[in-house]
């Protein structure tokens, strides 16, 4: 939702217009950041402890020593081609946070093939065929992975690995420095006295924090830090690469920019720590308002990601060298030319420990399977939710809402979803109405869904601490809220005013949320109201950078600070849940949330937060897309028309074609913009608005399609083109065009005023056809097409079948019968293949085997359909009406039916200059096989 960073008092909340770097720290105000990114490349002091070395079935463990602690080490061979590299203290003070909710489980291991074990190194293999080897090198310590016999990721090879080891107070430094723009008060008494010697090593290997306090003050804040200094670092460098992606959320470039050394476009590493950003500036590494430790290296020969397990606040540095003066000269088993290109990065956070998977492809897809394995994919979301929403803050009433329905009635425009944001609430208490203005609400529910229309309310994590209020009473009563440092409840400022937090990090108490959902509990809600999970980075507005104090202590004694990243999870997974169980499990969920972390994707959608109608920011909504879709997030928009301001006409047009084409379509505006629903435009603005609206009705069997995919594989519905042309370098660092799914192309007009528009087509021997013109067009070039605010840039591939509906409905419950359209695009062999996927479009059913799933081949002058999966028992009422076929060379004399061991003509029309066969009312039933024969 909105994030006015403000300034609060018991009656007023007073807007700041824009972002203001003030309120968030840099690199050299965090002192845990600073004293992890002033180390310089070396030769690591951490070694593997001799004798230590254990080879078991599917892991290698040893202990490793960095004279001052020791630390146990392992190294999993999972299966897939992925392993896991985890390093705790031996001996801590205190248990270190491990993240195990961001898994679906325990990961599957695999056997490993001990290759060879000396004294400086043991090597096993592992993964398909044995395709994976990993090498942990003994002194100094540092972990290889190789693929087909290529270093693909080394892990300490530059020497940076930190790993603060938990101490008591006495060790502190007397007389500590001031880091720089910091305010530190006094430490613990006592001090640890060290030699010389002792003093000189800790400054060169950084084995302790130099000089660092246990309490750290930013601004007016005081973090109290109790267990003391513990960040953990380590380089992660990709040899043979020029391009990395990933590590969301930031309004920057899909191929991320360079941050230290030669060539940095950014002076500030890349920063993972969900906050709640005012009108955040583009291009830019701040932290926004989710994190997914994820990164994938791409280069036109392989493909491997890392995950970085960890929830607490991270940075990132990339930068590049080239590889035979770097890693590559410390192994005698890798030759390297002059010229391999070699990325580095240096990842670190504040708490937790290290463990990292690394997935070692060896293609894109490759990965999202083995990612996916690890987090879960996307479930499939009912259909509902990937139709068309309407949101604002705030329609004021019931009357209001109504208002707004007539109009997309009156003016025939489809939309499955209203949405009302905070101000539907008695006083800002969630899970109530304002009886003044929402007087009936389930009337007013009802009557959505008697035009097929369901609505979506918006239910944050922090509750208003008003006495007589149902839910503080109960979280008060039963201690569910987060305490603060002091073991009270932590408390602090948000929409509602005075305000606290629920401790989602709690299975029990997630449970209580869950009930909360509940129709006896949630009065006035039906089964066709869904969730909105806003401000859950969490956002505190009276907070050290707009969040909760990281010295907060949460379910199971853990500060804030090892959980920060992943509490937003945490809110729409009991939501989720809460939504199942009141259907008594037969309904699937639907929730959007702000705040996201790996694993996000098991629970709902996410969006862009705070955008800006300007032109920069609907161009910049490509790249921020992609990047959540590679990292496991599919299920993503951006507000279209953005959030704040005013969008001229042209722009808002050119924002609905391009949110109609991306995963998550939804028009949302703050409270003092101008009233923006489409039907409220003059004609042709309205027209156009609408024809983008339809377009995506009309496609939703091929979005359906691609969800269904992505539930089972991992891949983005929305995915960059390097994805499916992995070896065209012309693709990897394009960003504002995208692949929807593996058969569409699409390059959404981002600037005003333009007459032509460059669309680069990859595949040299690819064909490619425009889906208005149907013109065809060789790949392996880029075009310049012409454009006009009617024309959306789009194209299907060659090779490739598209299902749709063409008939315009209110929403998309109204469609679920309706006859398709198959649109063939030939290949240069005058081939085509494609699948639907099938439901009832609602349920949990099709996990008891209610689906369809229908498989599309041409070949040979021959359309075919079958069944996809004989297992699947759906029933669909819909049938083919039409099938399109581009790229028929010559006009047929006549096109045969053969269904059901009977033939049957059908009547068609051939366009010599499109070569587009039309072959009209097969009308057989979209689950029967059929063929059809052209001659």
């Amino acid at each position: 939702m909105r994030a006015l960073h403000v300034l609060i008092s018991a009656c007023a909340v007073i807007s700041v217009l824009g972002v203001d770097r003030n309120n968030f720290k840099t690199c050299g105000e965090s002192s845990f950041c600073k004293r992890n990114r002033d180390l310089e490349p070396k030769e690591s002091t951490y070694h593997v402890v001799p004798g230590t070395i254990n080879v078991e079935s599917d892991k290698v463990t040893f202990e490793l020593f960095n004279n001052e602690a020791t630390f146990i080490g392992e190294v999993f061979t999972l299966v897939d081609n992925t392993a896991r590299l985890m390093i705790n203290e031996k001996s801590p003070l205190h248990p270190r946070y491990v993240v195990k909710d961001s898994l679906v489980g325990e990961p599957k291991s695999a056997k490993l093939e001990l290759e060879e074990q000396t004294d400086s190194l043991v090597r096993v293999r592992f993964g398909d065929n044995g395709r994976a080897t990993a090498v942990v090198v003994f002194k100094p310590f540092r972990v290889d992975f190789l693929m087909d016999k290529e270093v693909v990721t080394s892990l300490n090879s530059r020497g940076l690995m930190n790993f603060e080891h938990y101490r008591k107070p006495s060790l502190v430094a007397q007389d500590p420095p001031v880091v720089e723009e910091q305010h530190h008060e006094e430490g613990a008494e006592g001090e640890h006295e060290h030699s010389e010697q002792e003093q000189q090593q800790q400054q060169e290997h950084h084995a302790e924090p130099r000089y660092e306090d246990w309490t750290e003050t930013y601004k007016t804040h005081t973090d109290h830090r109790p267990k003391g200094p513990s960040s953990i670092g380590m380089d992660i460098v990709f040899p043979g690469v020029e391009h990395v992606y990933g590590i969301p959320e930031h309004a920057d470039s899909l191929s991320l920019k360079l941050t230290k050394g030669n060539g940095a476009t950014h002076s500030e590493p890349y920063r993972l720590y969900n906050l709640d950003v005012f009108e955040y500036e583009l291009d830019n590494p701040m932290a926004l308002y989710g994190s997914i430790p994820v990164m994938l290296a791409h280069s036109a020969t392989h493909s491997t990601s890392v995950f970085w397990n960890n929830a607490a606040e991270t940075w990132i540095d990339i930068s590049n060298s080239l590889a035979k003066s770097g890693i590559l000269s410390l192994m005698s088993y890798f030759q390297a030319n002059d010229e391999t290109p070699q990325i580095d990065t240096h990842w670190f956070s504040e708490s937790g420990v290290i463990d990292i998977f690394v997935m070692l492809g060896p293609r894109p897809h490759d990965l999202f399977r083995q990612y996916a394995a690890l987090t879960g994919p996307t479930p499939l979301p009912p259909m509902f939710s990937i139709a068309y929403h309407q949101c604002r803050w705030n329609y004021n009433d019931q009357e209001d809402v109504y208002g707004v329905n007539k109009g997309y009635e009156d003016h025939d425009i489809p939309v499955d979803v209203i949405w009302l944001d905070i101000e539907h609430t008695d006083g800002k208490k969630y899970f109530t109405w304002d009886s003044a203005k929402f007087p009936s609400s389930k009337e007013m529910l009802e009557k959505l869904w008697s035009y097929g229309r369901r609505m979506v309310t918006i239910i944050d994590p922090h509750i208003k601490r008003e006495d007589g209020y149902h839910i503080h009473s109960d979280a008060q009563s039963r201690s569910l809220y987060v305490k603060n440092y002091n073991g009270g409840d932590y408390e602090g400022w948000c929409w509602p005013g005075s305000s606290s937090w629920i401790d989602f990090t709690s299975p029990d108490i997630r449970k209580w949320w869950a009930e909360q959902l509940s129709f006896d509990r949630y009065g006035g809600s039906t089964g066709t109201l869904f969730t909105w999970n806003d401000m859950n980075e969490p956002s505190v507005f009276n907070g050290p950078e707009i969040t909760m104090h990281k010295d907060a202590k949460h379910h199971g004694d853990w500060e804030h600070r090892d959980v920060h990243n992943i509490y937003g999870m945490f809110q729409p997974q009991a939501t989720a849940e809460g939504q199942v169980a009141r259907s008594g499990g037969r309904d699937r969920p639907f929730v959007l949330s702000r705040a996201f972390f790996a694993g996000s994707q098991r629970f709902g959608a996410v969006w862009t937060g705070d955008n800006t109608g300007e032109w920069a920011h609907l161009k910049a909504s490509m790249p921020m897309l992609l990047s959540l879709g590679i990292t496991g997030l599919t299920f993503t928009g951006a507000d279209v028309g953005g959030f704040f301001k005013n969008p001229d006409s042209e722009l808002l047009v050119r924002w609905y074609q391009a949110g109609a084409l991306q995963p998550f379509f939804r028009a949302h505006a703050h409270l003092d913009t101008k009233r923006r629903e489409p039907y409220l435009h003059e004609e042709n603005v309205m027209q156009r608005i609408r024809n983008a609206i339809i377009s995506r009705y009309t496609r939703l069997p091929y979005w359906y399609t691609c969800y269904w995919h992505a539930s089972k594989t991992g891949a983005p519905t929305m995915r960059p083109l390097w994805v499916e042309f992995p070896a065209d370098a012309s693709t990897f660092a394009i960003e504002n065009q995208y692949l929807i799914g593996s058969s569409l192309l699409a390059k959404p007009v981002t600037e005003p005023g333009v007459s032509s528009w460059d669309v680069y087509l990859p595949g040299a021997d690819e064909i490619w056809y425009a889906t208005d013109d149907l013109q065809r067009y060789t790949g392996g070039r880029t075009i310049s097409l012409s454009v006009n605010l009617d024309r959306v840039p789009l194209f299907q591939r060659g090779g490739s079948i598209v299902p749709t509906k063409e008939r315009i409905r209110r929403s998309s419950v109204h469609m679920i019968n309706d006859p398709l359209t198959l649109t063939v695009a030939l290949d240069t062999k005058g081939t085509a293949t494609g699948d639907l996927y099938m439901d009832d479009e609602t349920t949990f059913d099709h996990q008891k085997g209610v689906y369809l799933v229908r498989n599309f081949a041409y070949s040979g002058n021959t359309f075919q359909s079958r069944n996809g999966d004989p297992s699947g028992t759906y029933k669909s009422g819909a049938w083919i009406q039409r099938v399109d076929v581009l790229g028929v060379a010559s006009q047929p004399t006549t096109v045969t039916l053969r269904h059901n061991g009977s033939e049957r003509t059908l009547a068609f029309y051939y366009s010599t200059g499109h070569q587009r066969l039309v072959i009209r009312k097969p009308d057989v039933n979209v689950g029967d096989d059929f063929d059809i024969v052209i001659a």
